[in-house]
This record gives C-alpha cells, structure tokens and sequence, in this order.
C-alpha cells in the first residue's frame, strides 16, 4: 500500500489528527509518520477568479460589460497563500500517494475548501472523507474507523459550489450596476442586503411609530390583587384616557367584590432544548452581552484548542441515540463544581430520554453541541471561553432535567359591572429551574421599570365562586406604548433564523420552516460584514441601520431585499445537498435574476444622493493626474480649469474641485456618429457660444452652436450622448 495523504482545514487541526495518527515528522507545510503524511490548507487556498481576471474589458466598470455572466467561473489560488497551495498541490500529486483524505470541517465550507484546491491542482487520485463532530482524541480515532468515500458527499459540495457562484454572480453584477448608476461604490449580496432590509424595517418601524398615552386599574381586595380587564380592549387592560381610570378607580373604592371564576390548571413547563450555534450565539448576547462573531471565535477555540467543545457550526439541537453513552460519560467527567448538578439530569444513573433531545431524523451534518468527555481544569481557561463553556455545560445539564411543574390559577373577580383578573402560580417542582443559566451572572444594572400593564403571578388563596371581597383600594398606573426595540445580536440573528416563515402564503412559510438567511456558520460573519461597509453600526448592545443602509434598501429591488427570496435560495441549497434539486436549475436562476438586477440598476429612476465617503474625490484626483492636457482649451463649463484627455474621455482639470464637464469618446457612436477626437473637439469647443447651461442628473449639458442649430448631450447612467450629431458630419 502506498501513501495516504491527509488534508486538514487548519493547522491546529492538523497537528490534533497527526498526533492521533502517529506523524511525528516535521516536513514543510506537513506532518509525517509511516505510510501516513497530514498537511493543511490555511482556510481558503483558493477561490473564483475577479471579472478582470475573466477578460481584460471588465478592469473598466460599464454597464456596457455587464451582465458578466460566464458559462464557468474559473479558479486561482489566493496570492497570500500560494506557498501552502504549492506544498498540497505537490503532495497529493506525487507519485507515491494513491489515496487522499478530506479532513476538513465537517460542513458545506469545509467541502469547498478541499473541493476547490483538490480541482485547482488537477488532481485525479480517489479520496475518502473524514467527518466528526469533536476534536479529542477518541473521536479522531473513531472518525478513522468511520471513514466514507469521498463520492457520498458530492450533493454537499454541488450545494457549496451553487452558493459560492451565487455569491458571485449576483454580487458582481449588483455592485458594479448600483455603483455605476449611482456613483457610490455599493456593496450588494444575496445574502447581506435582506439581512440589511430586516434591520431598515426595524428602523422604520422606530421612526414611525407615534406613543399612545393609556392607564390601568389595579384593585387590592386585600388578600389578593386584581387587574381591570375588558374584552374587546387592545391589549385588553388599558384605558385609553387617563380620567377614565380615575373615574373608575374612584367608583370601585369600598366597593364589594365577588369571585366570577376561579380555574385551576397542571401545567408544565418543558426544559429548553440543547444549544444549536444559532441558540447559543442569542444566549451568549443576552445573558453575557457577547457578539454573535465573538460567540462562534470562542465556540472554535474551545472546539479545536481546548478540544472542550464538540464542533459548534451545527444547525441542530437534537442527539442520534448512540451518542447517549457519551452524554452519561461526559456528565461523569465535568469539573467538581458541576457534580452537585449531574444527578438531577441522571436519575439513578440513568439518562432520561426524550424526542426533545435524541432524535436521529433531527439530526443534520451534525449534532447539538455539547461539552466532550476531556476533563477540563476552568481555572486554564481564559474568562471569556470559561463562561461560554459554562453556558453549554449548565444547557446540557438542563436538557436532560425533569419539567418545572406548577398551578396555575385564573380568577376572574366581578365588582358591579367590571372585570378584574388575577393569574396566580403555585410551583410543585423546580425541575430544570434549579440550574441556573450562568455560574456567576454579570452583575444587573439598574433594574427595568415594569409596565402598567404588567401582571403578576404569585400564590393565591383559596378562592371559589361566590366568594366575597371589599375593594380596599384602587390603583392607576398612566403609561404609554412604546416602540419597537432596536435589534440587537440575538433578535437579528432570530430575525435572520425565521426569515420567510411570515409570509401570508401557507405553502412558502411551510417550506421556509427550517431555513432563513444564510446558515448558522456565516450569520456572525454577514452581520459584521454590514458593519463593515458602513451599512450598519454598533450603538451598545443594539445594531441600527445606517442612513447609507437606509438608502440602499430605497433603490434595490423587493426580489433582493425580500427575505423570503434568500431563505428560499437556502432552502434550494439544502435539496441540492439531499438531491431533491437541479443544481443546473439552480444557477439558470441565478443567472437570470444577475440580469434582472442589472437591469433594474440601469433603469431605476429613484434618485437617491449617496454621501461621498472619499472613494469619488480619490478616484478623481487619480484621472486628473494620469489625464494629458489638451494645449488650448478652456473648460466650456467652469471656465477656470482646462480640458484633459484620458484614455475614455476628455474632462475639466478641475474636476476634483466639483467640476462636472466630461466628453465621453464614444459618445457619438450611439447615434451613428464617430468617435470624438482631440480634432472633434477642437471644432465642437471653437464653435460653441459662450453660453451652456448644466442640468439635471449628473453631465448633462446644453450646447449652443453659432449658425449650425445646437446638440443636446444628456445622461444615461452618467455616459453623456449627443442626440443630434449631423453638425459635425
């Protein structure tokens, strides 16, 4: 038998398999041991080629290039990683390898990653794929003895190959076609611009919402309390005028009460469910004010470093049964100051299962995440990665506790004519209250104000129909509505997990059930990038659309911005996996809504001014310098600055100083004239009166023409044409 090469995502990763596999050799870029040899790629080694890459026409933006539609999207190796690329490339394409291993993350990035450099390098040998969920040792090992053909996951990559030329196709083409419309270089995604449009609506939302002022009424009747209620009311406890409930609280005073009703109801309240990445990263926001993108950096460290955490990019919150004795193992080994927790989710060693938590069907690429059986020393840990850890420790624990059961009582109180109600709760069992979400919670800062309207549910006496009270006193509370909260971490991330299931059509939120935007591995990843481009901006906790976001969302088509459209592209990615759909389709779809948007861009008549944000006086002030200037010429329209030839155009050498006249070359070549010339120039310019006039959008000018009637020049995406050029024929 000859060599088998194993390639990791990473090098830490890397290094965990070779030292389970005995590879102790040092090589560059690589580990060996026997027959085996490990090396890695650093992330992406490669990835699509850019549109200039494609063909030399597409370095200049014009909407005359675009679409850029090509029949295949060619792959380069990423400049900064060549090196490393070379080092697997040679490995897995010499001779005496016959057998590669895929080994990197067990998802649909992790696919790409290998798929992509394993076609990049041309490589034809077969290969198996190594798929766990744990970075310890033991489950290195059973990984090995688990191993498949690489063939069984070729849905997975199809589905991660659709998305990556998705990404492209649609991005390239929408950047490049709002950004030539609008003279702003705007970032445009399929996946980024609805989760932009969630946090715009939010804000709207925000900015039009107009308070309304309202009152409540609670009566003490000594031994309990009731709140006013009447039926029809919206929400049902609120008085509208303030003077009403004055007046009624002053008309129920000494007043005698009786008991309409009194029901007494088992309820139950189930434990939550394990940690998904999604449910995790909300958690992580609410309860210790992390970062979506700073949860799932902790999560992988403490998955691939401290081999702590199983793998945490899962979108699963379910266990197949075999993994039970792992659970009961991983209990028996967590730290002294979790022990006291272990029997209350192992009663007599047992551990209770349940749909809510084992169930094979619900289990996607991976399982919920839980902690490993590696005993762990907190104090090693760094602040943060311990109190993530004690996070998933504390919900595994909970999980597995019995429910939290309790009375619940409604009593409805009649005092002549008005209602008052009263919700009481009598616990019996704790259950899996008596694990606390956090070992040590961030100290709380100045306690919530409580709402007029809310009510309490605490222990009630006895009561029975036909008991009787006296309304000791009255109290009114004045309150108004209040607006929406702004978005933060976790309610976009929900945001982001449900989009679509809304829709008023049964059948479209039926099938969005289970998708949304993007996946639980790159929600972190597109809420920064938002921040990034200066679509969305941090304020505390919460996450506000920006007045450039704002924008955007004006002049992008409802087909982009929809929600509903992205979560039906993730739905179509996930049955590319299973088979249950085209892939060819797919991007047949992709390639026509490419067109769409161009399109759409090249013909939006919203006017929408986007701020400068330096790029358009930088971009200016280099054509100024690489211009050539025209010996004779005075600029028709400032009148100051002179004319310059590029390449493409002639324009004022005062354009960095906001002066608009340009003269596009081929601007007579729409209407069957010539291209324009220093020559043509000379003539339009010696013959022109000294009067035009500028209007409009952007270079649109009227020229006078002495003798020869005149030609209007007007806009069309910023290229200026002469409608009527029989006077320079």
């Amino acid at each position: 038998m000859g060599r088998t090469v194993v390639i990791a995502e990473k090098p830490s990763v890397g290094r965990d398999i070779a030292r389970v596999l005995g590879c102790q050799s040092s090589g560059r870029g690589c580990l060996t041991g026997g027959d085996w040899v490990v090396t890695w790629a650093v992330g992406h080694l490669v990835t699509l080629v850019e549109p200039d890459e494609l063909d030399e026409k597409y370095k200049r933006w014009s909407f005359d290039t675009l679409p850029i539609l090509p029949a295949e999207i060619p792959l380069k190796v990423i400049a900064s990683s060549r090196d490393q690329f070379a080092v697997v490339r040679n490995l897995i394409n010499a001779p005496e390898t016959d057998r590669l291993i895929c080994a990197t993350d067990a998802g649909r990035e992790g696919e790409l990653i290998f798929r992509y450099i394993y076609e990049k390098a041309a490589c034809k040998k077969p290969f198996d794929r190594l798929w766990i969920s744990s970075m310890t040792d033991e489950a290195i090992q059973e990984g090995f003895r688990a191993i498949r053909s690489g063939s069984d996951y070729d849905g997975l990559y199809r589905s991660a190959q659709c998305r990556s030329q998705a990404d492209w196709l649609v991005g390239m083409n929408a950047s490049r076609a709002f950004t030539l419309r609008y003279d702003a270089l705007l970032s445009v995604g399929r996946v980024q611009t609805p989760t932009l449009a969630i946090l715009v609506k939010r804000r709207k939302e925000i900015e039009d919402f107009k308070p309304e002022e309202y009152a409540t009424v609670t009566a003490d009747f000594g031994d309990y309390r009731g709140m006013y209620f009447r039926e029809g009311l919206e929400p049902d406890t609120h008085i509208p005028k303030i003077d009403d409930a004055k007046a009624l609280a002053a008309q129920i005073k000494n007043q005698s009460a009786t008991v309409i009703s009194a029901e007494t109801t088992r309820r139950r309240d189930l434990p939550p469910q394990l940690y998904d990445l999604t449910s995790l990263q909300r958690d992580a926001n609410r309860l210790l004010g992390f970062t979506a993108d700073k949860t799932l950096k902790l999560a992988q460290s403490l998955y691939e470093t401290r081999k702590a955490l199983t793998y945490p990019r899962t979108d699963s919150r379910y266990l197949p049964p075999d993994m039970i004795p792992r659970v009961v193992q991983t209990m028996k080994v967590l730290p002294e100051s979790y022990q006291a927790l272990v029997p209350g989710a192992l009663p007599d060693g047992k551990l209770p299962v349940s749909k809510r938590t084992i169930d094979e069907t619900k289990v996607t690429d991976h399982h919920a995440i839980l902690p490993t059986p590696k005993r762990i020393n907190l104090d090693s840990l760094p602040e943060d990665e311990r109190q993530l850890y004690d996070m998933v420790v504390r919900r595994m624990l909970t999980a597995f506790y019995p429910a939290c059961e309790y009375d619940a009582t409604k009593v409805i109180t009649g005092v002549g004519e008005h209602q008052f109600r009263t919700n009481g709760r009598v616990v019996l069992q704790n259950g899996w209250r008596d694990v606390p979400p956090l070992a040590n919670p961030p100290k709380a800062g100045r306690a919530k104000k409580k709402s007029a309207d809310a009510e309490e549910e605490t222990a009630l006496p006895p009561l029975s129909p036909g008991d009787t009270r006296t309304v000791r006193a009255a109290e009114v509370k004045s309150d108004q509505t209040k607006p929406p909260a702004q978005h933060n971490d976790a309610s976009l991330l929900s945001a982001m997990e449900t989009a679509g299931r809304e829709s008023t059509d049964e059948e479209i939120a039926r099938q969005m059930k289970g998708s949304g935007i993007g996946t639980p591995a790159t929600r972190a990843a597109i809420i920064e990038r938002l921040i990034q481009v200066g679509y969305a901006i941090r304020k505390g906790k919460t996450i506000l659309a920006t007045a450039k976001g704002v924008q955007l969302i004006q002049i992008v088509p409802q087909e982009l911005s929809s929600p509903e459209m992205t979560g039906r592209w993730e739905l179509a990615l996930d049955q590319i996996t299973d088979g249950r759909q085209d892939a060819d389709k797919f991007m047949d779809s992709i390639r026509k809504f490419s067109t769409f948007l161009v399109n759409f861009a090249r013909n939006n008549r919203v006017n929408v001014v986007f701020p400068d944000d330096g790029r358009r006086k930088k971009r200016t002030q280099s054509m100024v310098t690489r211009g050539t200037k025209i010996d004779g010429c005075v600029c028709p329209v400032c009148r100051k600055g002179g004319v310059l030839e590029s390449p493409q155009a002639f324009f004022c050498s005062r354009a960095a100083d906001g002066c608009h006249f340009t003269l596009w070359k081929d601007c007579l070549t729409r209407g069957g004239g010539p291209m324009l010339t220093e020559k043509l120039l000379r003539l339009l310019l010696g013959q022109c009166q000294k009067r035009f006039v500028v209007c409009g959008f952007g270079l649109q000018i009227l020229l006078c023409l002495s003798q020869d009637g005149f030609a209007v020049l007007g806009g069309d995406g910023g290229r200026i044409l002469i409608h009527d050029v029989s006077i320079f024929i």
